[in-house]
């Protein structure tokens, strides 16, 4: 039943796009994310064929919640994370933010918590790091505080969980295909250019 409704939901938003369209469900306190947008900024460096564009959806692993080493050049240390926070005003945070800071914006709030052990969940750590991004602090705090982008986050959260998506980070291409986990660079460019073939055929 839960197959049939996640093929339902994928045929629905089935479209004809003039660029590539990647969604990825993430959350910022998920190791696995992180390395995985790594890696697919990595394959995109080397993908040409067509334009592509990211829509960063939220997903939360522990939506009740009041975790030293390095992996795809990416550092992580683990001894100054003090506590898993919820991420919910992280993902409003994204919502709003205009689209030329969205992906700084997801790569500095990764860095804050697991390089700097930041508590991404707490209303002044993410108005310091989005006013270091260039973000105005008093009209991103006012609308954080009036739930300004909570709707698009719910919206995230209810799909994800209607399409069956268990776990992140999960990647939809062109809302029809899926990556699972945290795949390596090469691994999103040989998918892009695949589908990049394929889809002319498609199309005719």
């Amino acid at each position: 039943m839960a197959s049939e409704m996640q093929a339902t939901l994928w045929r629905a938003f089935v479209n004809l796009l003039d660029s590539h369209l990647i969604e990825i469900f993430q959350d910022i306190v998920c190791p696995w994310c992180r390395i995985g947008k790594k890696n697919l900024t990595d394959a995109l460096a080397n993908f040409t064929s067509e334009p592509v564009e990211i829509h960063y959806r939220a997903y939360q692993l522990d939506p009740s919640t009041p975790i030293k080493g390095q992996a795809s050049g990416l550092l992580f240390d683990f001894s100054k994370i003090e506590k898993m926070p919820n991420t919910l005003n992280a993902h409003q945070l994204i919502a709003i933010a205009p689209d030329e800071y969205k992906k700084d914006l997801v790569d500095d709030l990764f860095k804050a918590y697991f390089e700097e052990g930041k508590d991404i969940g707490h209303l002044d750590v993410l108005l310091d790091i989005a006013e270091q991004l260039g973000m105005n602090r008093e009209q991103t705090s006012t609308l954080l505080s009036t739930k300004e982008g909570l709707e698009q986050v719910e919206d995230d959260l209810e799909f994800a969980r209607q399409a069956g998506v268990t776990g992140v980070p999960f990647f939809v291409i062109n809302r029809k295909y899926a990556l699972t986990v945290a795949q390596s660079s090469d691994t999103f460019l040989q998918a892009l250019q695949q589908i990049s073939e394929e889809q002319p055929s498609e199309e005719a």
